[in-house]
């Protein structure tokens, strides 16, 4: 039987949050992230992982999910609340996990003004 072991350490940097998971192969992860964006022009949430080529795990904008970037190695297996940018619960659900999936996420927020970076969530993926 697999044990379901979740460990969450928040560091603060800056205005900047960095917390770590550790879940096993086949599991699901809702990687944490807030930011209200209300008073944001068209603003776009990007998870990104930067060791990747293309970087971008998941891409949302008001219209809804913007996923022609988007490595494909996340097709089919990431998704956000439709509402997020509303809610400000822009957290991001990983299904199906794999090893390679360990890694440094990155959850940033662009708009007019430019990009700003709101949270690293390092995950482990363990057999």
């Amino acid at each position: 039987m697999k044990v379901f072991v979740v460990f969450v350490i928040l560091l603060v940097h800056v205005s900047q949050h960095a917390s770590a998971v550790e879940l096993y192969e086949g599991e699901f992860v809702l990687l944490p992230c807030e930011f209200q964006t209300f008073d944001m022009d068209d603003p776009t949430v990007v998870w990104s992982r930067y060791d990747l080529n293309p970087s971008t795990v998941h891409q949302r904008q008001q219209e809804g999910d913007e996923l022609k970037d988007q490595n494909q190695l996340y097709s089919s297996r990431t998704s956000m609340m439709t509402d997020a940018l509303e809610t400000g619960d822009l957290s991001l659900n990983l299904t199906k996990l794999l090893l390679s999936d360990s890694g440094t996420y990155t959850c940033s927020v662009r708009s007019f003004r430019g990009e700003r970076k709101l949270q690293d969530v390092q995950l482990q993926v363990k057999e």
